[in-house]
């Protein structure tokens, strides 16, 4: 019995732990203004990313690997530069990291609520609508350069108020993806197999953009930029954004017009903003 509960005890121990680690509330009021950057580990993710991308582009990657190469971009666009401008890193920082990952990780969870597992299924390539491989390391390129030029523009991180200042970050990171979320989660709904459009989507955030999910990309950004108090930053990421995605967007609006003809037209006309309501 005495065994028992030393076993309970243990893992409720480690269960608040884990819980612990990964709130961004923890992340966002605990200071590590005494913590030094450590460049080693930021050089050694990006080497064990590179090397899991490349097993990745040849189909050999495990989650695992996949997972690593995840962490890896986002520590190189919200921890490390940051860290680079201020040699140690509190507050926002960690907290988008977390959010990052939460983000780009919805329509995983969306595979789960659909078919009870997360692995992709099998589809048309042919939906697989993407600009050209230069064009996509360009973008990758912008957005990268847009976060590190937001950690040199933004005032040191130990500046940055605290408490009710930062509702209104808290309250766009919440829009942000519950938009992720729904967008994805209704385009599902009406594809075969997650990624292949069975119907017009018309609901939900489809009704003030036809693209939420790129629309929701760009608000992520723009929320980490405005965390950090980097306005002209954020213009240069929405800038980039919009280059790629308008892009992007042409060669899948074409497709859809191919598929669904005049009910694709009909909604064009019915919501004519891509990406911001009422802008664009």
């Amino acid at each position: 019995m005495h065994n028992r509960s030393v076993h309970i005890s243990l893992l409720l121990a480690a269960k608040w732990t884990v819980n612990l680690l990964v709130n961004p509330f923890f992340w966002m009021y605990f200071s590590w203004t005494w913590l030094f950057w450590p460049w080693f580990v930021a050089i050694g993710l990006a080497i064990c990313g590179v090397y899991c991308l490349r097993k990745h582009l040849r189909g050999e990657a495990n989650v695992f690997e996949q997972l690593a190469i995840v962490s890896s971009a986002f520590t190189w666009l919200t921890l490390v530069p940051p860290a680079h401008f201020n040699g140690y890193l509190e507050g926002w920082p960690f907290v988008f990291f977390l959010v990052y990952h939460y983000f780009f990780f919805f329509n995983i969870s969306v595979r789960k609520r659909l078919y009870g597992d997360y692995f992709p299924r099998q589809h048309d390539p042919k939906w697989d609508i993407s600009p050209p491989n230069w064009y996509r390391l360009l973008f990758c390129a912008g957005v990268m350069v847009g976060h590190w030029l937001a950690a040199l523009e933004g005032p040191e991180l130990h500046l940055i108020p605290g408490g009710w200042n930062n509702l209104g970050i808290w309250v766009l990171i919440m829009l942000t993806l519950f938009m992720q979320y729904h967008s994805t989660l209704y385009l599902a709904k009406y594809s075969e197999k997650v990624v292949v459009p069975t119907a017009v989507v018309q609901f939900g955030p489809y009704r003030w953009v036809r693209h939420p999910i790129y629309a929701s990309t760009m608000l992520l950004f723009v929320t980490y930029f405005a965390a950090l108090r980097a306005p002209i930053s954020s213009l240069f990421v929405i800038a980039v954004c919009l280059m790629y995605y308008g892009q992007k967007v042409k060669l899948e609006e074409a497709l859809m017009l191919e598929t669904f003809g005049e009910r694709y037209t009909e909604y064009m006309d019915r919501v004519r903003y891509k990406f911001i309501p009422f802008v664009y």
